[in-house]
């Protein structure tokens, strides 16, 4: 992929070289670029390619905290969790939502809601080590199963 989609969701992680390595083992994404500090390690800059769509990931700070420590640390938060649903999230688009339903189970992913029918197509939702959230979905629809062919 030479060019980049005209949106790209841009995630920061506490340890962004582990969150480029359990993406990509356990969602199956395809690491594209890592670049980090000499300093420190951490990672300033990272791109990971799910089919057709780039996620940019990178650790701003030391002193970023991810929403898995977030809700430890505050009430508020631990309440905004309390339901599956994607808030502050991302969706992705997969060919078999259950092969990958299955690979992220198998690989430690946290299931917050397991495969099921939707009106648009079978879909699930998990969380990442650091508590970001995902949504994988598999279209019933043709036209936007071939508009991701291309």
């Amino acid at each position: 992929m030479s060019d980049y989609p005209d949106v790209i969701p841009m995630i920061a992680y506490e340890d962004g070289p582990a969150a480029l390595d359990w993406l990509a083992r356990v969602f199956g994404f395809r690491e594209r670029a890592r670049m980090t500090s000499p300093d420190d390690g951490r990672l300033t800059h990272g791109e990971m390619e799910a089919g057709e769509g780039v996620i940019m990931l990178a650790t701003p700070s030391p002193h970023y905290h991810g929403p898995k420590r977030h809700r430890e640390e505050s009430e508020d938060a631990r309440k905004w969790s309390e339901v599956p649903y994607i808030i502050d999230g991302v969706l992705v688009y997969v060919d078999d939502v259950a092969a990958h339903f299955e690979r992220a189970r198998a690989a430690g992913a946290i299931i917050l809601s397991p495969v099921e029918e939707a009106g648009e197509g079978k879909r699930y939702r998990a969380e990442d080590l650091e508590g970001h959230r995902w949504m994988f979905m598999q279209s019933k629809s043709p036209n936007l199963d071939a508009q991701r062919q291309r």
